[in-house]
């Protein structure tokens, strides 16, 4: 069996894998969908399947981690990834790709709730924060990269879904050789009646922390499944669409540690409303320059480094103001808020580009943004004892 050092860095490397899949879904099938007639609101809705799988299995995640430990559940979860993607040849059908989307949402969903608790749980406390970076850099390297899969069209559309299966395996095919574990009890919920009050008492406390998680979602799935159509319908062509897409989250992978440590100096609230300022000025930016291939490249590196790391910092301002007993509670409802965002981000731009051709899809993001800033800025908080997480 591997060393602890080890183990983490094959965990770090299910996660690149996951953010490479779901880096490169959300892109590849958008463009496959607009080729072959779909509508922009149909193509939408069909993107919202994975984060549907996300957040459907989200309240069901803690019991069989309690029961079976963290290598069951994680190689449940990859499993279910990989042969997932590898079916997507099989039926070029857009229901059963609908399901199989879904089914990726739900596997990396397990996947990442067991390898994010065995990191936090098993790391030791003068490095958590630094594990947890790790963790969120390299899913968004996966997630960078994931998008220039979209070029292996030219060659077979079948070509990036039996790439990333084998990539998946491969990676996943290393969890055999780490030792299970069972998890702390405080790092499980109660459940029954005492979890449903403690997520009521986790919502009216901290709800102003779940915003950013929830923005952070619709942007990311906003940018890579519904841009690619949008993109192309104001002419600009699929492969350089496909080096603009992961600018946004290659410009978070600079600002992620930067912007955490100064949150940490300065107050979650107010880096939070900083950034939200600048993703409104990026975007804004992005609805003036979105003829050109460089305005664009230019304002989704802005874009990224500004609020690329929302969904790190609403952790962060989360676990500031929840007491101990409600940070599982807490961080399930994050991963909640991301995905109704993922959901509703191309659904919503997607039924916007269909009945407003005329309109920017990037206004909706503005709009999005600045409800964000507004409540972040008026939304009076307790002086919380401080929390370490």
């Amino acid at each position: 069996m591997v060393s602890k050092g080890t183990r983490f860095w094959i965990l770090i490397g299910l996660v690149t894998i996951s953010g490479f899949s779901q880096g490169m879904l959300l892109p590849l099938l958008a463009v496959i969908l607009e080729q072959n007639g779909v509508s922009s609101s149909i193509n939408g809705l069909h993107a919202t399947a994975l984060y549907i799988g996300i957040l459907i299995s989200s309240p069901f995640m803690e019991k069989p981690l309690q029961k079976f430990g963290y290598k069951p559940v994680i190689i449940a979860g990859g499993a279910l990834v990989f042969i997932s993607l590898a079916f997507f040849p099989i039926w070029q059908s857009l229901w059963f790709w609908f399901m199989l989307r879904m089914m990726i949402g739900i596997g990396d969903q397990i996947l990442h709730f067991g390898t994010q608790t065995w990191i936090t749980a098993t790391a030791e406390e003068k490095t958590r924060g630094k594990s947890i970076a790790y963790y969120g850099l390299f899913f968004s390297v996966g997630f960078t990269l994931g998008p220039l899969m979209t070029n292996l069209l030219s060659i077979s559309i079948y070509l990036p879904f039996v790439l990333s299966a084998f990539l998946s395996m491969t990676v996943w095919g290393l969890m055999w050789w780490v030792r299970n574990e069972m998890p702390p009890k405080e790092y499980t919920t109660a459940h029954g009646t005492s979890s449903i009050k403690r997520f009521g008492s986790a919502v009216k406390i901290g709800w102003v922390a779940f915003l950013p998680p929830m923005t952070y979602g619709f942007l990311e799935a906003t940018l890579h499944g519904i841009f690619p159509v949008y993109g192309m319908r104001i002419g600009h062509e699929v492969n350089l669409l496909s080096f603009v897409i992961p600018t946004f989250a290659a410009a978070s992978l600079l600002s992620q540690i930067p912007l955490g440590v100064l949150s940490d100096h300065f107050g979650r609230k107010k880096i939070i409303s900083a950034v939200v300022a600048g993703g409104i000025a990026a975007f804004t930016g992005a609805a003036f320059v979105e003829s050109s291939i460089i305005g664009l490249f230019v304002t989704f590196t802005v874009g990224g480094l500004c609020v690329g790391s929302l969904y790190s910092l609403g952790i962060s301002f989360m676990t500031d103001l929840l007491p101990k007993d409600l940070l599982p509670a807490g961080n399930i409802l994050c991963g909640m808020s991301f995905s109704i965002g993922s959901i509703g981000g191309p659904f919503l731009t997607g039924i916007v580009i269909d009945l407003f051709p005329g309109v920017s899809l990037f206004y909706t993001i503005v709009l999005l943004l600045v409800i964000v800033l507004v409540a972040t800025i008026f939304k009076s908080l307790p002086q919380p004892s401080h929390v370490e997480g």
